[in-house]
C-alpha cells in the first residue's frame, strides 16, 4: 500500500518521452520498479503488456510481426526485452511503417535491467526511433514522509525500504544479491564464478568510495587487470556500480586521474558487508564513506541528465567531493559532512579557489539551512536536490 502512495518522480518525463518518441527504453536495475511505473503510465494509455520472462507472452511473439502488427493502435510495453533481443529490427520495421502512415509516437516501451544485449542491438536497430530513461531505486526527494536515515540504512529498492522491519530488509538484499549473481548477471556478459563476482562486490563495497585502483583488486582476487576492468563494466553497465571521474582541467597542477567507485545502493553495500542497522553502521569504519556516497549518488539521481558530476582532487590535497558541471559551464561545488556542526576542509577552499564555482554548499544531516561565509551555504540533501529540479 505505501509503494503506491510514493509516486515516481520520473513519471512525467517517461510521459513525455511516450508522447514524443516511437519507441523509449527504460533502463534500470531489477526490483527497482520499472514494471510497476510502466503499468502505471500505461494503464491511462489502453497499453499491451507483455513480459518476456513469460512462457505464454514470449509463445504470443513466435511470429512477433503478425502479432505486434495487430496492436498498432496501441501502446506495447514490452518488459524483459533482453530476453528477445531479435525483435528489434521487426520493431524497426514495424516503426517506420507506422511512420508513413502518420503515428510517429507512443508505440513501444521497452524495459530492461540495463542489459548490454538492450543496449548494443537498440543502439543499432532503433538510432533515431528511441529515446532512453534510468529509473533509479527510490531517491531522497521521492521518500520525503519516510525518515532519511531509513534510505540510507535500507537503500532504495522499493521491497528493501517498504519491508516492515530491518531484519526482514537485510534478507530481501541478501536474496537480491544472490539471485544478481548467480541467475541474473549471466545473462548479461560472459560465465563468471558467482563466488568470484561476489568477492569483487564485497571489495567494492569495502572500498566504497574510494580511487580505483585495479591492480590491488586484481592481486586480491588473483586475476588480471583487464579482468578486474571487465569484471567493473559489467558492474556500471548494469547500473549497480558508479564510476565518478575526476575533473580534468589545464590548471597547472597536479590532478589526481583514477576514478572514484562505489557501490551506488547504499542498502546494498550495508548487506555486503554485513550491517544490519543503522547502530551497528554507525560504529563500522565505512560509515563515513557510505553517506558521503549516499548523497553523491542521490544529487546524482536527482539532477538526471541536466548536469554531469566528477570530483576534483590534486596531490596538493585540494579537493572537492561532487563537482556539479552545467550545460552552460557553471560548476557547483559540494562538500559532504556527516555533522550537524560542518565545516569545509582547507582543501575545498584551496579546490574553490583553483576552480572558481558558481555556487558553493556543505550537504550535512540536519533540517536547517545556512550560511557559513558569504557564498557558501550549509545545507541538508533534501533542499539541495530540489534545487537540481527544474
Amino acid at each position: 500500500m505505501i509503494a503506491k502512495i510514493i509516486k515516481r518522480s520520473l513519471a512525467p518525463e517517461l510521459l513525455d518521452a511516450i508522447a514524443h518518441n516511437p519507441a523509449v527504453a527504460l533502463l534500470g536495475p531489477r526490483q527497482a520498479g520499472k514494471t510497476t511505473l510502466a503499468l502505471e503510465v500505461g494503464q491511462g494509455l489502453n497499453a499491451l503488456y507483455l513480459d518476456l520472462e513469460s512462457e505464454q507472452d514470449r509463445a504470443k511473439l513466435a511470429q512477433p510481426e503478425l502479432y505486434l502488427a495487430d496492436h498498432q493502435d496501441r501502446l506495447v510495453i514490452l518488459d524483459e526485452v533482453h530476453r528477445a533481443p531479435g525483435l528489434f529490427p521487426v520493431l524497426r520495421g514495424l516503426i517506420d511503417r507506422a511512420r508513413r502512415f502518420g503515428r510517429t509516437s507512443g508505440q513501444y516501451l521497452l524495459l530492461g535491467s540495463a542489459s548490454l544485449d538492450l543496449l548494443k542491438q537498440s543502439g543499432e536497430s532503433l538510432a533515431g526511433r528511441i529515446a532512453y530513461l534510468e529509473l533509479t531505486p527510490f531517491t531522497i526527494l521521492e521518500t520525503r514522509n519516510l525518515p532519511a536515515d531509513d534510505l540510507w540504512i535500507r537503500g532504495g529498492f522499493p521491497d528493501s525500504l517498504l519491508a516492515p522491519d530491518d531484519a526482514r530488509s537485510l534478507r530481501w538484499r541478501q536474496d537480491f544479491i544472490r539471485t544478481y549473481l548467480e541467475r541474473d548477471i549471466p545473462q548479461f556478459g560472459p560465465r563468471i564464478a558467482a563466488e568470484t563476482l561476489r568477492r569483487f562486490w564485497g571489495m567494492l563495497a569495502h572500498h566504497q568510495g574510494g580511487l580505483l585502483n585495479a591492480a590491488q583488486f586484481a592481486r586480491n582476487l588473483g586475476v588480471d587487470a583487464k579482468t578486474v576492468a571487465s569484471y567493473l563494466d559489467l558492474l556500471v553497465d548494469l547500473l549497480i556500480v558508479r564510476r565518478l571521474p575526476p575533473w580534468h582541467a589545464n590548471l597547472g597542477k597536479r590532478l589526481v586521474k583514477s576514478p572514484k567507485v562505489f557501490v551506488r545502493d547504499s542498502g546494498l553495500v550495508h548487506s555486503l558487508l554485513a550491517i544490519p542497522d543503522k547502530e551497528t553502521l554507525l560504529a563500522h569504519p565505512v560509515v563515513g564513506l557510505s553517506w558521503e556516497c549516499f548523497v553523491v549518488e542521490n544529487l546524482l539521481n536527482c539532477a538526471g541528465e541536466r548536469a554531469q558530476g566528477y570530483f576534483y582532487r590534486t596531490s596538493g590535497g585540494a579537493e572537492i567531493d561532487l563537482l556539479l558541471v552545467w550545460p552552460d559551464g557553471s560548476r557547483w561545488a559540494v562538500e559532504i559532512k556527516r555533522s550537524l556542526s560542518p565545516k569545509p576542509e582547507r582543501g575545498f577552499h584551496a579546490a574553490c579557489e583553483d576552480l572558481a564555482p558558481s555556487r558553493k554548499y556543505v550537504v550535512y544531516p540536519g533540517k536547517e539551512r545556512y550560511r557559513i561565509a558569504g557564498d557558501i551555504e550549509v545545507v541538508p540533501l533534501v533542499e539541495l536536490a530540489s534545487l537540481l529540479i527544474p
